[in-house]
């Protein structure tokens, strides 16, 4: 079955869901477009800044090099990653691997508030059997590293996966319920440390430096371990509509520029286009300063685009943004001395100096970033007897402090002088957080 066309839906209420527009395979069938309905584009709200509420084709990127693929806008964030698309090549073997393919075989459980029908009168996504139980970890670990594996699976067993939700990111995950809510959870993948149970441990940490973390929990397993991670887009039955801090950067950039994927651009954006209630805007801006210190003593360089996300609230009255509880944050155990996202005016390097570099970005007074950065390295330091107790054991203790614990990040924890930094502002400050 080719997919030239598909349809997309919104379904905060998953019980009564709202027709948004039309979906169409475009640039040489790298991309995908979409048309507002005519109902959607009397009350309904653009989806994303780059996708305004007007009765146009609104295109991707015209330019996409190689294998890439991109859909238009917040629909982009409604596609699987890499392990989701994996299972889908897997384990459906769709005639052909096109972006809309991969929108359509990911079923109806995707990031956020989005939905994809094969008909724009009526809400017809992907059927699929009901989510895998907690009592089924053990056996679905056991399909994903047939998967992995590139083994056969039964029907029954691809069933069970498909279920599961073709998920995003790199590594083998899945849906699961437990207790009524949904959950992902993500399996050990062969690496040289326990890293479902050290990423526990990382975001209970992150917890503890004053971080919104994602709510966690172990699943033990037969000689392993599992993470539970508590989806932070479901809410009492209902689905959050919710974008990833690339399409958020991308979507506030000028047409013709490059956008510039980093903490200080999305802390602009938070400062701008923010919840306002009380100083919610100011104080996620903080916190996203405070996610990148701890993502750069941590050793957590994987901390890209995707790896960052955004609820919006209310966005039929004006689609405000907040700050979605941290996640994906744990040692990369890489010591490349360079993160994924920008983090200054040194780029993407792993530095306290440059994290203190843009520091106005997020809202801060020098003294007020330095004194976050000290309050982060208060919780840092305190990893080894935390992971302890987290369970994780003293050999991946030991791997992990070669960097956590190594000459580049030690000596910027141990020599950090908060006193270098002024308690008033640089003449030349930005004071709008409308400037750019």
């Amino acid at each position: 079955m080719r997919l030239d066309d598909l349809h997309l839906w919104y379904l905060a209420d998953p019980a009564a869901p709202r027709y948004v527009g039309a979906l169409k395979l475009v640039v040489a069938g790298k991309g995908v477009s979409l048309r507002y309905g005519q109902a959607w584009l009397a009350d309904g709200f653009a989806l994303s800044e780059d996708l305004p509420l007007i009765d146009i084709e609104h295109m991707p990127p015209g330019r996409l090099s190689g294998d890439a693929q991109r859909a238009v806008g917040a629909v982009d964030d409604a596609r699987p990653d890499r392990w989701g698309e994996k299972v889908i090549r897997f384990v459906d073997k769709p005639a052909r691997l096109s972006l809309m393919e991969y929108l359509y075989y990911a079923g109806d459980e995707r990031f956020g508030a989005l939905g994809v029908s094969t008909s724009p009168d009526a809400y017809r996504p992907r059927k699929i059997s009901p989510l895998p139980q907690l009592g089924q970890a053990q056996r679905l670990s056991e399909i994903v590293a047939k998967i992995e594996a590139a083994e056969p699976i039964s029907e029954l067993e691809a069933k069970i996966v498909r279920a599961g939700g073709s998920l995003g990111g790199a590594k083998p995950k899945a849906l699961i319920e437990i207790d009524g809510a949904q959950w992902v959870i993500k399996f050990f993948n062969g690496e040289p440390v326990d890293t479902p149970l050290v990423e526990h441990a990382t975001m209970t940490l992150a917890a503890r430096a004053g971080i919104a973390a994602a709510t966690t929990r172990i699943v033990p397993l037969q000689g392993e371990h599992a993470i539970a991670v508590l989806r932070f887009d479901r809410a009492d039955g209902q689905r959050i509509h919710s974008i990833s801090a690339g399409t958020a950067i991308r979507a506030a950039t000028a047409s013709g520029l490059e956008p510039e994927l980093g903490y200080p651009e999305l802390a602009r954006i938070l400062r701008r286009v923010g919840v306002a209630e009380g100083d919610i805007n100011r104080s996620d801006a903080r916190e996203l300063f405070r996610r990148m210190v701890f993502n750069i003593l941590i050793d957590n360089t994987d901390d890209h685009e995707k790896n960052h996300s955004l609820l919006v609230v209310s966005p039929f009255e004006n689609g405000r943004l907040k700050l979605a509880p941290a996640y994906d944050v744990l040692p990369t155990n890489s010591g490349q001395g360079y993160q994924e996202f920008i983090c200054g005016a040194a780029g993407r390097e792993s530095t306290l100096d440059n994290a203190m570099s843009q520091c106005e970005a997020f809202g801060l007074l020098p003294v007020e970033a330095a004194a976050e950065i000290v309050a982060v390295i208060g919780a840092v330091d305190g990893w080894r007897e935390h992971f302890a107790q987290a369970g994780v054991a003293q050999r991946d203790i030991d791997e992990l402090a070669r960097r956590i614990d190594g000459a580049a990040l030690r000596d910027q924890r141990g020599g950090f002088d908060p006193a270098r930094y002024p308690s008033t502002p640089a003449r030349g400050r930005r004071t709008s957080p409308f400037r750019r």
